[in-house]
């Protein structure tokens, strides 16, 4: 196949997020059509840039760089380690990040990830990164998306950090997770940079936008 320059967008795109649905990447490429996104992946599929599987039922396929992807764009060749538990909160990460995308008028190239940051911090201690930050105004912000109950100290130990490493923290928590809620609703008496945006208003966004 001829490579083009969508192709290596695309690809570069699902490395950095480390797995993306069709969805994900209609958005994130530029595509204007689900039916055109879906035939330029396949044809990737068929060159061996990209790998597709399905793990859960009830959640689209995801997208992989495979190691001749990696090596296309000079990538580690590392095989992605997925962990089935977080594929829901990762995609939600994606539908999250589009979100900010469009209301805050982002480039792809004002938004690092999780990954990306973790790769920047090099070979030490692994610690806690946000799900992905973004610039925007000469300001830094991050974004948290919780899925999954975190003991209280664990999550006020991250406001504090983010507090001191970024001028706004975003927490996107699901209405179901009240005790999370709690926690970081009352840590806004303490650190004026938190702000909460309920999962229903991603996920109604999302739909209206596809």
């Amino acid at each position: 196949m001829r490579v083009e320059e969508r192709d290596m967008l695309i690809l570069r795109e699902v490395e950095r997020w480390r797995v993306c649905g069709s969805r994900h990447i209609k958005f994130l490429a530029g595509f204007t059509g689900q039916r055109a996104t879906d035939r330029r992946l396949k044809i990737l599929i068929e060159a061996e840039y990209l790998e597709r599987k399905k793990y859960l039922y009830g959640v689209p396929s995801i997208y992989f760089v495979t190691p001749k992807g990696k090596k296309l764009i000079q990538s580690n060749v590392r095989p992605e380690k997925v962990k089935i538990e977080q594929i829901v909160h990762d995609m939600t990460v994606l539908d999250t990040a589009i979100y900010f995308m469009h209301k805050e008028s982002l480039l792809l190239n004002d938004i690092t990830t999780e990954k990306q940051l973790h790769q920047l911090d090099g070979f030490g201690m692994r610690k806690h990164r946000p799900d992905f930050i973004y610039t925007k105004n000469n300001e830094t912000n991050c974004v948290e998306v919780e899925m999954t109950p975190k003991s209280k100290t664990r999550i006020l130990n991250i406001i504090k950090d983010n507090f001191i490493d970024y001028d706004t923290q975003f927490w996107i928590v699901p209405e179901s997770q009240s005790v999370i809620y709690n926690t970081i609703k009352n840590s806004q008496k303490f650190y004026n940079n938190v702000k909460i945006i309920h999962l229903t208003e991603i996920t109604e966004h999302f739909q209206k936008n596809k």
